[in-house]
């Protein structure tokens, strides 16, 4: 004889309470008012478990319900029902794009177009992958050619590798594919073509603009050579502004000018390297040459007085040695 016991009451009514949790509190509490009292009544008349006189505590408040004209509700789809519902939906809309778009390329269904591709896809696949694995080998370098150490030999094994194990899985076909493997393999295949779209983007150089600068156009400047009109190259020459202010450009480079340098009595003057000069063979002037001033002549200039006394200018007399024709004179005895 099985004697039922208070906390199997209390059992059931809490499974009833949950059966009946998306009732209002109010309605609720109503309906489990009286429910102790009459388990309780139920388990003093016979003998047996609750749940196999009554029903399951489900039934039980199903009965509840109906007994109180309370709607049932039905249960609440759970997260992979959901799940399922957006699936079944996307794929009605995919179909239905691929009929509707299949005659804009003059088949019925694009994916009939697809599959003729499917060789193309298999080759991309394997060359996409053999970069994925470059890219991780190679520390990060993002490269449109996967290189491997460097060698030509290590590229192409890497890529015939790839491209002939993605071509083998091709040809396989799912059917031959486990339901996690052809997840694996998909999965896969939008990986790298994802990668290689970021590769192909990034592979894109930046559009170049002018970008004018506005540095020291003397910043190359090493010493300066100064010449005369003559081409020789002038020594110690001082180059200064209109201010008088003195111009240094360079940097003593020979030799001999940073020896100086170095002992802390540096050339000041141009040209710090003599024989760097630009122009040779050159001859030299030791310094700058200094304009001399020049004295301007006076509007009215001295002259010797003129003799005084009567005009000294000749007059008109026929000229004592007139000239002779050019012809051939007698002689003596002519």
């Amino acid at each position: 004889m099985t004697v039922i016991s208070g906390p199997e009451i209390t059992r059931y009514v809490e499974q009833v309470r949950a059966a009946l949790a998306d009732l209002p509190p109010a309605v609720r509490d109503e309906l489990l008012e009286d429910l102790p009292e009459h388990l309780a009544e139920i388990a003093a008349e016979g003998e047996g478990p609750l749940a196999d006189r009554l029903g399951s505590p489900a039934a039980y408040a199903a009965e509840l319900r109906a007994a109180a004209n309370v709607p049932v509700k039905g249960p609440a789809p759970n997260l992979d029902d959901r799940i399922a519902g957006v699936v079944r939906r996307t794929r009605g809309q995919i179909r239905a794009a691929d009929t509707r778009l299949g005659p804009l390329i003059g088949y019925s269904q694009v994916s009939d177009f697809l599959r003729l591709l499917r060789p193309a896809w298999w080759v991309l696949r394997g060359y996409l992958a053999a970069m994925l694995v470059a890219f991780f080998v190679n520390d990060g370098s993002l490269s449109l050619v996967p290189i491997v150490d460097g060698t030509i030999f290590g590229t192409l094994f890497l890529i015939v590798a790839f491209v002939v194990g993605s071509i083998w899985l091709g040809r396989r076909g799912p059917d031959r594919l486990g339901r996690w493997q052809r997840r694996g393999l998909h999965a896969a295949g939008i990986v790298v073509a994802v990668f290689g779209f970021v590769a192909l983007v990034d592979s894109d150089p930046p559009p170049t603009y002018y970008q004018p600068t506005y540095g020291d156009p003397y910043s190359e400047v090493r010493d300066v050579y100064v010449y005369d009109e003559q081409g020789r190259l002038i020594q110690n020459a001082r180059l200064l502004d209109q201010d008088g202010r003195p111009i240094r450009l360079g940097r003593a480079w020979c030799e001999e000018a940073m020896r100086a340098e170095m002992e802390g009595s540096p050339k000041r003057t141009y040209p710090y390297c003599p024989e760097g000069a630009p122009i040779k063979p050159f001859s030299t002037v030791p310094e700058a040459p200094t304009p001399t001033p020049t004295s301007v002549p006076s509007e009215a200039a001295p002259t010797d007085p003129a003799p005084t006394g009567p005009d000294p200018s000749p007059t008109a007399t026929a000229d004592p040695s007139p000239a002779t024709p050019d012809v051939p004179e007698p002689t003596a005895t002519g």
